[in-house]
């Protein structure tokens, strides 16, 4: 036999990562999944719902809307981030940085408005893991992450501050 009968190792194309993704749900099926670890779930799925469900709310009257609108978008986007996520130890929920962002575009578009961003976002997060955006954060300064972060706080502090004094005003003054 001479080395041109060997046999030359044919190599396939990556797969794309739309293919590659599993959600966690399914491997844990999968995996199998016990009495035991329902349980250890269910106690973890309570002690975060404790702690969930009032900032839902909380968020849904400082982002314009209503409380139950709150709820009721951290319960399905809570069982939607369970379902699809990647990681089993992963918790999701409302975050107070949006809340300056859903402010506006519900008061200046309404809630269609607000339906029509949380679509785009979504597909523009979507292509971005696609196209494996996320490794770009690495550029980003820390001290820029961080003034961004305190930024949003005083927004959000500022915006409630009526509520806490139990001021009735009616119009605020000036956009924020």
């Amino acid at each position: 036999m001479d080395r041109h009968d060997a046999a030359v190792p044919v190599r396939k194309p990556p797969t794309p990562a739309w293919i590659q993704f599993t959600p966690k749900l399914i491997s844990v099926l999968r995996e199998g999944y016990d009495l035991s670890k329902f349980r250890a779930d269910a106690v973890a799925g309570l002690t975060v719902a404790i702690v969930a469900l009032p900032l839902a709310m909380a968020l849904g009257i400082a982002s314009g809307a209503s409380p139950d609108k709150g709820l009721i978008t951290a319960v399905v986007a809570g069982f939607l981030i369970s379902a699809l996520g990647g990681s089993r130890v992963q918790i999701g929920g409302p975050t107070g940085a949006f809340v300056v962002v859903i402010f506006n575009v519900i008061a200046r578009h309404g809630y269609d408005g607000l339906l029509v961003a949380t679509l785009l976002a979504g597909v523009i997060l979507i292509a971005a893991g696609l196209f494996r955006l996320g490794q770009i954060i690495k550029f980003i300064p820390h001290p820029v992450v961080t003034g961004f972060t305190a930024g949003i706080a005083v927004i959000i502090a500022s915006s409630q501050v009526k509520d806490f004094l139990g001021l009735a005003i009616n119009k605020v003054p000036a956009e924020f």
